[in-house]
């Protein structure tokens, strides 16, 4: 006679289930986190816009500093988009955002790549593509703008409530893992300086081809 197997005891699928629970709670704890200092960054970015010919370096360095943190965020809500549709139980419980949000974030996604690839470009290539690069470049900022402010204002509320909780003494001990989240943004704000820095070097070349003579 064969034995079946004996299901999980009750307590072990609780403790399974609060553990994705868990894992539900921290992507978005390091999502909110990631996505504040990225607003803050960009209100800087912004704020070279206004006068991009007399600020470039400033320009350039946060637009490179931003890349890792871009790129930390993508991975947070990636994740949170595969294990959903892949049918995670605690992410089905979450729900996905709001039909709008959720359409218009691949736009946002292919709009912040393009601006920001076509950012490196312009630093890196020769002066026969810095035209187009340039064009490129300004559009895309244009439409990433108008994608960007509905998707930040749909996601502020979200924000304001979550990313203080892993930097306040009282709220983040309930999700594990605050330290780890924590390092992972410091190391991408780390990477981004460091890229940053490296980029300064391309700008006088860049101004020299783009604008010979001055």
């Amino acid at each position: 006679m064969s034995v079946s197997s004996a299901p999980r005891p009750p307590e072990a699928q609780t403790r399974t289930e609060r553990r994705a629970g868990q894992g539900v709670k921290s992507n978005a704890r390091l999502t909110a986190s990631n996505a504040a200092v990225l607003l803050v960054l960009l209100a800087a970015e912004g704020v070279t816009i206004l006068r991009v010919r007399q600020l470039v370096t400033p320009h350039v360095f946060i637009g490179m500093l931003l890349i890792p943190p871009v790129l930390l965020k993508l991975g947070s809500t990636g994740y949170r988009f595969v294990r959903y549709y892949l049918g995670a139980p605690a992410y089905r419980r979450k729900g996905p955002p709001p039909a709008l949000l959720r359409l218009l974030g691949p736009v946002v996604v292919i709009l912040t790549l393009v601006l920001l690839a076509s950012g490196v470009a312009l630093l890196l290539a020769g002066p026969a593509w810095s035209s187009r690069l340039l064009f490129v470049h300004k559009a895309s900022f244009v439409l990433w703008f108008c994608a960007m402010t509905v998707h930040v204002l749909g996601h502020l509320a979200e924000v304001a409530r979550l990313a203080p909780r892993d930097w306040l003494r009282r709220t983040r001990g309930e999700v594990r893992g605050a330290g780890g989240r924590q390092w992972l943004i410091a190391g991408s704000l780390v990477a981004g300086a460091l890229l940053g820095l490296a980029m300064l070097s391309r700008i006088g070349p860049w101004l020299t081809s783009a604008h010979p003579g001055h």
